[in-house]
């Protein structure tokens, strides 16, 4: 337990630069984009490549951060482009999302285990879960009735979000932006 308050502690503190805030602002800019290209194979099923700026923001900034940013981003998207009605639920799955991620990753090496990990925690208490609860309220229909074609497209995309974010965390290393991000290569 007292890892995971270090590790607030220490998101929390980032905050305070201006390297943290400019590059959030600018995935931020890069997620919005990339989620308005989304594809809807249905109404509650959606395929969007989003996540990879907001995991970067995740995995770089810590939990605190990662769990505010998802939360904000969840709101600017809806007032950016609107589908369908608001929830604080999803906005909530958002916010959960940063932080599991944040708690998982930040200041830890980008292994492909450590990413599936989150992946999976991730994909079962908020997609599987929580999202689908939420869906509920918002569609009438039944969870049993939502979870089959949602915990398919969990099963299909887990593999791909997991090399795609993988491929762009070592690429990102390669480059030596990520020493810039930190701090320590300036």
């Amino acid at each position: 337990m007292r890892k995971i308050s270090v590790l607030f502690k220490e998101s929390i503190k980032e905050f305070k630069s201006v390297r943290c805030i400019t590059f959030t602002a600018m995935l931020g800019a890069i997620s919005v984009v990339l989620g308005s290209l989304r594809i809807d194979v249905t109404p509650f099923l959606r395929i969007s490549f989003s996540f990879l700026p907001n995991r970067f923001v995740f995995y770089l900034f810590g939990p605190a951060v990662g769990g505010i940013y998802g939360a904000a981003m969840d709101i600017l998207t809806f007032i950016i482009k609107p589908s369908g009605a608001f929830h604080p639920g999803i906005t909530f799955n958002a916010f959960i999302t940063g932080v599991i991620y944040g708690l998982v990753l930040y200041k830890k090496p980008a292994t492909i285990k450590r990413i599936f990990i989150a992946d999976i925690i991730q994909m079962i208490i908020v997609n599987l879960l929580l999202q689908t609860y939420w869906l509920t309220g918002l569609t009438g229909l039944s969870f049993f009735a939502l979870f089959p074609p949602r915990a398919l497209k969990a099963l299909i995309m887990l593999p791909i979000e997991t090399l795609l974010f993988y491929s762009a965390v070592k690429a990102v290393e390669a480059t030596g932006i990520k020493k810039i991000l930190s701090g320590r290569g300036m």
